[in-house]
């Protein structure tokens, strides 16, 4: 009887599995053609990066290569190149010093400090790495504008000036007014106001600028077009040259600055991290006012998921990436996310990261205790440091906490 059993319950998810997969066939669109509602541009810079990376062999580069942009005083595309190479590894700890350098002539020992706050959950997109994915069964939450000032008084208590607002990629919960309230509350507790949401139009970027978001940081994950086409089944995120040219709209939009990152891990991450590069240092040659940053996160566990082996990106290379970025554009903001443990957030703090996070939670409603519904995390952190203890640590390496480096008049 249990045998009967066992089997009928195979069949069942067989056939569960088979129902999905058409489901998943009949959502999926071209990923590499835009839908009606979305805003194209032909710049032309998305073609350029793609380019880029494609002609981009990193083991084409030798020991010599990696020390003739060291000497360099300014590094162009194929100096970065050079500098994420396989070559370059063995040289790591002059590549560090180089950019601590940069770090401190641009930078002094200024270390910028923030929090992000997750005001949504709910997500349109099917991204198998991803713990808000629409597939995914967690506690999904969403805060009204009450919630959202409450949780914005507690960080604000911290000592915090600067609050990086995110949300899941759900334009039917999280609409644009909704994103703009939250930014209009936000400008009363604080002085720098960031989005991580989904992709948008310039025109409603214009919109949430006017509500008091300053800039905006979006991940391409993958440049690697075939990649991201196997990991993002279907959704509005689906659409990769529609996300490719997001920082080119925020500009145009009126955002004073835009960031760039690559989920590493996730493919090759030397070929990742240079499409990277390439384009913010394309986007800034074209928008020399725009502020440029870079955010460099390994992919990290995430609930109900055992479905993503990441490629391994180890921590002399994540230095590699870190340092490359800082050669290549020196003036440009990086930060370290509460993806890495303090120990390396620390060390990179110390060599050419310049900001950094504390008192984080990738949860909905985690920072007063007045909510009670609370959503799910979006991924594991590993500093899970207060504002204080992160404040502190700064000091004691010698290193200064920044809260805000604007004021507005």
């Amino acid at each position: 009887m249990s045998n009967n059993k066992n089997e009928t319950n195979v069949l069942n998810k067989s056939i569960l599995n088979t129902q999905v997969q058409q489901d998943l066939e009949m959502e999926r669109t071209d990923h590499m053609a835009y839908l009606p509602d979305m805003e194209v541009l032909d710049s032309g810079i998305d073609r350029q990066v793609l380019s880029l990376m494609e002609a981009y062999d990193p083991a084409s580069y030798t020991a010599g290569d990696v020390k003739a942009a060291l000497n360099h005083d300014m590094r162009n595309l194929e100096d970065f190149a050079a500098l994420l190479s396989p070559a370059a590894q063995p040289l790591i700890e002059e590549i560090a010093r180089a950019a601590q350098s940069e770090t401190r002539k641009h930078f002094g020992n200024s270390i910028q400090m923030f929090t992000p706050i997750y005001i949504a959950n709910y997500c349109e997109n099917y991204c198998i790495y991803c713990g808000f994915n629409c597939k995914n069964k967690i506690r999904r939450a969403m805060l009204d504008p009450e919630q959202i000032e409450e949780e914005m008084k507690a960080i604000a208590a911290t000592g915090l000036q600067e609050i990086l607002i995110l949300t899941g990629e759900s334009r039917s919960q999280s609409t644009v007014p909704y994103i703009g309230e939250a930014c209009r509350i936000a400008r009363n507790y604080f002085k720098v106001i960031g989005l991580e949401i989904y992709p948008l139009n310039s025109d409603e970027y214009a919109y949430l600028h006017g509500c008091g978001a300053d800039y905006i940081t979006v991940f391409q994950e993958t440049y690697d077009s075939g990649k991201y086409e196997t990991l993002h089944l279907s959704g509005h995120k689906r659409c990769f040259p529609y996300r490719l040219n997001t920082q080119e709209r925020a500009i145009k939009g009126g955002m004073r600055g835009v960031g760039f990152g690559a989920l590493l891990g996730l493919a090759d991450f030397r070929k990742d991290a240079f499409a990277t590069g390439c384009h913010a240092w394309l986007i800034q040659r074209k928008y020399p006012h725009a502020e440029i940053a870079f955010s460099c996160p390994r992919l990290r566990p995430i609930i109900n998921n055992d479905r993503i082996n990441p490629m391994d990106v180890h921590e002399t290379q994540l230095l590699q990436v870190v340092c490359a970025y800082r050669l290549l554009m020196p003036w440009a903001s990086i930060t370290i996310s509460t993806r890495e443990c303090a120990r390396v957030r620390d060390n990179l703090v110390s060599i050419a990261a310049t900001k950094i996070s504390a008192g984080v939670s990738t949860g909905i409603g985690s920072h007063s205790d007045e909510i009670k519904e609370k959503g799910d995390d979006q991924f594991e952190i590993s500093d899970g440091r207060s504002v204080d203890e992160v404040f502190h640590d700064l000091l004691a390496r010698n290193l200064q906490p920044v809260m805000s480096d604007y004021i507005y008049v």
